[in-house]
């Protein structure tokens, strides 16, 4: 596929296998708390606990992923090819170094990181289970999100959509295995269902390489270690590092969140959060996938000096998702008694997931802008002051109004999504503005 394609193509074209892979890549962790809470209430938690605490953690490897991410695509706009597979190969092996010594701090480091998080005792031994197992293999996330930015900015989206599949299928498949089905004698459980999430990640892994290898052009080889391409990782580190600072401080930021939830001891507030978050974050996938998509037009654009064409493109793509995704919000609210119902009969966490659905129709106006204009912005070379912003507003509006509202005045659940709501709308005005006077422009990586 040529550059010059890529760059045309249609915002649709590209974007709905991202779409696809975004909803199935959400489900593989959301299905194992479904299966889950078939099987045991009180595993929930545990697992919302876990999810949290290696979500954060994964994002450490966003630090390289990302940055190639916004390389490729500029150095691909710009026709300029001979250096891909120093990019690629210094991304493989920095990503897979450090997230191999993250998964053995997971390991290790279980049960310090959950007394430190506050979980509830029940939800403890499950929590550790789920994390030793997933946790301990946490290197494998790395290499697929690594793999999925050099295909989608490569133009090739399908690929990440046929791997997200693979992987919920056998992930599906392994827990009726061993929650209900031939295995489920062993009585497994929560750990049964955290060897069925490794295995689809190490099958994820291996088709992702065995594509690389023989649909990408470049190659991922320790000769192109030898002399070390200093300026290739200073490069990727220059962009990688304040992308992973904004990405490290909001998921921080929701750790402690967390902490006032856990701090309620309520099984009632614990899992209704955990179901929320999964129930509003359908809202935003069509925003997400179409920010990626037009992330990756954007970043071809840029590196063949288009900034006009940027501009038009990611203001029509905001319109666009604006509209669907409060659609989608609004639905979410009105249908959330029977969705809210999948997870639990208990009609506490439905009357008041009922409510936190509500606030969400609020919060999607300012997480739709942040989508697309923050990705477009990193994809132009933009990354800092994204990153500065973010930092600023996730704690001194979601983290502080969320102590407020929901510990100090006593709003519980309802002041926390509040507060986050109100950090959301604050950050999508302030760089809807920027996108408009133009800061992002003259910030590209590749240089004539």
């Amino acid at each position: 596929m040529e550059n010059q394609d890529i760059k045309k193509m249609s915002l649709f074209k590209l974007g709905w296998p991202i779409f696809v892979q975004c909803l199935l890549s959400m489900c593989l962790g959301y299905i194992d708390t479904i299966m889950i809470s078939n099987y045991s209430s009180s595993a929930v938690g545990g697992l919302g606990n876990a999810n949290q605490i290696m979500g954060f953690l994964t994002l450490a490897f966003s630090i390289i992923s990302s940055a190639t991410g916004v390389i490729v695509a500029q150095y691909l706009g710009a026709k300029l090819k001979e250096k891909l597979s120093e990019i690629y190969t210094v991304s493989f092996f920095f990503n897979l170094t450090l997230s191999v010594v993250i998964s053995l701090i997971v390991y290790l480091g279980c049960d310090f990181i959950l007394t430190i998080m506050k979980v509830p005792d029940s939800m403890l031994p499950d929590a550790r289970s789920y994390m030793q197992i997933v946790g301990g293999f946490m290197f494998l996330q790395a290499m697929i999100d690594l793999f999925s930015q050099i295909f989608r900015n490569n133009g090739k989206t399908k690929i990440g959509m046929i791997i997200a599949i693979a992987m919920n299928l056998i992930n599906i498949c392994g827990n009726y295995i061993f929650l209900y089905g031939p295995l489920k004698h062993l009585e497994l459980g929560v750990k049964g269902v955290a060897i069925s999430t490794t295995l689809s990640r190490f099958v994820a892994v291996t088709v992702g390489i065995l594509y690389f290898k023989n649909k990408i052009e470049g190659h991922i080889s320790i000769k192109y270690l030898r002399p070390f391409p200093k300026d290739i990782l200073i490069k990727l580190l220059k962009l990688g590092l304040p992308t992973a600072g904004e990405n490290i401080s909001y998921n921080l930021a929701q750790i402690l969140i967390l902490m006032f939830v856990n701090s309620f001891n309520s099984e009632v507030y614990t899992n209704t959060k955990t179901f929320s978050s999964i129930l509003s974050n359908f809202a935003y996938l069509y925003s997400l996938s179409a920010a990626m998509a037009t992330a990756i037009i954007v970043g071809h654009a840029v590196g063949a000096s288009e900034y006009d064409y940027s501009y038009k493109k990611v203001l029509g793509t905001l319109k666009k998702s604006m509209i669907i995704s409060l659609i989608i919000a609004i639905i979410s609210f009105l249908i959330s008694p029977l969705t809210f119902s999948l997870f639990t009969d208990n009609h506490e966490i439905i009357n008041l997931g009922q409510k936190i659905m509500f606030i969400c129709i609020f919060l999607e106006i300012g997480r739709t802008s942040n989508l697309v204009v923050i990705n477009s912005m990193r994809a132009a070379g933009d990354i800092k002051f994204p990153t500065y912003l973010g930092m600023a507003s996730m704690w001194g509006v979601s983290v502080l109004f969320g102590y407020i509202f929901g510990v100090v005045l006593d709003m519980g659940l309802i002041g926390i999504w509040i507060a986050m709501a109100m950090d959301e709308i604050l950050r999508g005005v302030i760089v809807f503005i920027r996108w408009l006077r133009g800061g992002w422009r003259n910030k590209r990586v590749v240089q004539e």
